[in-house]
């Protein structure tokens, strides 16, 4: 790998905050730059940056990401009361990630990045599980109220004639909070495509989970919607495949899914998606064990790290000292887009090293290199724990041998 790769369109890159920008420097200097010539479109997602453009930033990365086509994400923070107060902010900026989703809209796949050395938490488990997260809309992109006084809130819904229904979410008689949230019939539509298809492409059994129980109307339509292409458009293909789809409800398949060995695709709602892809990868390894993709039905490609930016990693390194913070997730976001970006442009020089990147990084710890973070879960007695930098310089040692 003695000259550069050159790279024919650039991709977008969305720098984030704490722990988790430093990482990003790091593999940039480290595990990129030295073997390919970076072309990109930078955006700081910094929330700081953020706040200062009003989360305009964070609208114009998106909208680059439609413009180039692949996108690689940082983990950038979303503020809560706390954080307001910390960096002295204009206000509780929304999620940068469910910004963008929602202008992208489609799918979220999230799947553990297997290790032979380290063993699940959940014995069963012997084939990766991979999460599809619905990217649109729910808690994500909703409107809060806090109610302080007594009064009703009611949900109303006007129509272009002028119609008007309103109903009852509650008679307030002392304080508290109330929000609404709202899915699109197309969205919905989209994510169920998109899950069908990828357990067809992988060969997996694809289970999907709401809580039409209890939610009527909002879940149950997204059941009838995934029964419906299902009956129409999938069903033949799945049993051909010997695939099976399965619905339950969400309780049903978090019980089932401790139970499996694995190997299946598990279609959750937004909300639901992020905190079982978490369970998942924490089951798995670690949260920094994750790959994660965005991929949206124009065709638009955004990879990122699944996990936080490791706020109290991000402190101890302002204090000089030294953290173990796994780099794994955010490598992988940048080989998946690395990768994409070249099979887009028919650069097989840029396949070939993020590949080999992925391969070093695994191997590194296949050969008892590990942080701290997966210090209880490796198999052999015979590991050394190290430093953030030192993990990554030991997967560039492994690199330059492949």
């Amino acid at each position: 790998m003695s000259d550069k790769i050159i790279m024919k369109t650039p991709l977008v890159e969305m720098d984030g905050d704490e722990m988790t920008r430093v990482i990003w420097a790091m593999i940039k200097k480290i595990l990129l730059e030295p073997y390919v010539e970076l072309n990109t479109e930078y955006y700081d997602l910094g929330l700081e940056k953020r706040d200062e453009t009003e989360d305009q930033i964070t609208v114009d990365a998106a909208n680059a990401i439609k413009k180039y086509g692949v996108g690689v994400k940082c983990a950038t923070i979303t503020p809560n009361a706390a954080r307001v107060e910390e960096y002295k902010l204009k206000k509780m900026w929304k999620s940068p990630n469910g910004t963008i989703r929602s202008i992208l809209d489609g799918t979220v796949f999230r799947t553990p990045i297997l290790v032979n050395n380290l063993t699940p938490n959940i014995p069963t488990w012997k084939k990766p599980i991979t999460i599809a997260r619905h990217a649109y809309g729910d808690i994500y992109k909703n409107t809060e109220y806090r109610v302080d006084k007594p009064g009703k809130v009611e949900l109303v819904y006007t129509s272009e004639d002028g119609q008007v229904e309103k109903y009852l979410v509650h008679d307030f008689k002392s304080p508290g909070v109330v929000m609404g949230m709202h899915n699109l019939d197309a969205s919905i539509r989209s994510f169920a495509k998109a899950c069908f298809a990828f357990a067809l492409d992988q060969k997996i059994n694809l289970w999907f989970s709401t809580k039409d129980t209890i939610s009527k109307i909002y879940d149950h339509q997204f059941k009838d919607i995934f029964q419906e292409i299902y009956e129409e458009q999938y069903k033949s293909e799945f049993e051909a495949a010997g695939l099976e789809y399965f619905y339950t409800l969400i309780d049903d398949v978090v019980a089932r899914i401790v139970r499996s060995e694995g190997g299946v695709l598990w279609a959750c709602k937004n909300y639901d998606g992020d905190v079982m892809s978490d369970m998942v990868a924490t089951a798995f390894g670690s949260l920094a064990m994750m790959t994660s993709v965005l991929v949206s039905p124009q065709g638009y490609y955004e990879y990122e790290a699944a996990h936080g930016t490791v706020q109290r990693h991000y402190y101890k390194h302002l204090k000089g000292m030294k953290t173990s913070t796994n780099s794994m997730a955010t490598i992988f976001a940048w080989t998946g887009a690395l990768r994409k970006r070249g099979e887009l442009d028919g650069s097989q020089d840029l396949v070939r090293f993020a590949q080999k990147l992925e391969k070093a990084s695994v191997q590194t710890i296949e050969e008892g290199v590990i942080t701290k973070d997966l210090d209880h879960l490796l198999t052999s007695a015979d590991r050394t724990v190290v430093d953030t930098e030192e993990f990554i310089y030991k997967i560039k040692e492994r690199l330059e041998k492949i």
